[in-house]
């Protein structure tokens, strides 16, 4: 019996990772605006990187987010838009370039759909390495954006919980004040790893 393939995102409601209730409607809505707010989501406030999307939509002329049209884009201009004020990103540069790769990524593979990232998908071990596979996105991303899929957006295919990340994290995050908590959880965890003695070899 074959295994049931991961379902689309829903296309309504809102995900509330930052305070801007537009930029967290468009997280629920356009799957590849969720996707770059992940990819984004390093050495910045999540909530930062989470509205970033919905700047990019509004400075690229407000229409759907385009995965083609974004590879497509001449790289100084891309990073133009990242670095206009406010900046998307603290490293508009850096991250205007993985931006494209990205793009460029779901073009090559996906016919420059986001969600085809998980459409077809059998299993969260699958799910988990298509996530990996994406530009920016190394192994502990990955389990968190396979945990959003899971947890907010009802990308569910079998054993997805294994593959998702089994920490705090945005996943978490029902209300934007769980943010702020899961925040915290994050930074006492880092000090109790601090605090932790040596292992004995």
């Amino acid at each position: 019996m074959a295994k049931p393939a991961a379902t689309t995102p829903r296309t309504s409601g809102a995900l509330h990772f930052t305070p801007d209730a537009d930029a967290n409607r468009l997280l629920a809505s356009e799957p590849l605006a969720v996707m770059l707010g992940m990819l984004l989501d390093q050495q910045v406030p999540m909530e930062w990187a989470f509205t970033a999307p919905a700047l990019l939509k509004e400075r690229l002329g407000g229409g759907p987010l385009d995965a083609g049209a974004i590879a497509r884009m001449d790289p100084g201009a891309l990073e133009a838009v990242f670095r206009d004020k406010p900046a998307l990103h603290r490293y508009p540069g850096s991250m205007a370039k993985r931006t494209q790769a990205l793009c460029a990524h779901l073009v090559e593979n996906y016919g420059g759909r986001a969600e085809g990232v998980w459409d077809d998908v059998s299993s969260g071990d699958e799910l988990l390495a298509r996530v990996v596979a994406l530009p920016g996105f190394g192994t502990p991303k990955a389990r968190i954006f396979v945990g959003l899929l899971g947890k907010r957006l009802g990308v569910r295919p079998s054993g997805w919980e294994v593959a998702a990340a089994d920490w705090p994290s945005i996943a978490d995050v029902d209300t934007f004040e769980r943010v702020l908590e899961i925040r915290e959880k994050k930074r006492a965890m880092k000090a109790a790893a601090k605090q932790a003695p040596p292992q004995q070899s």
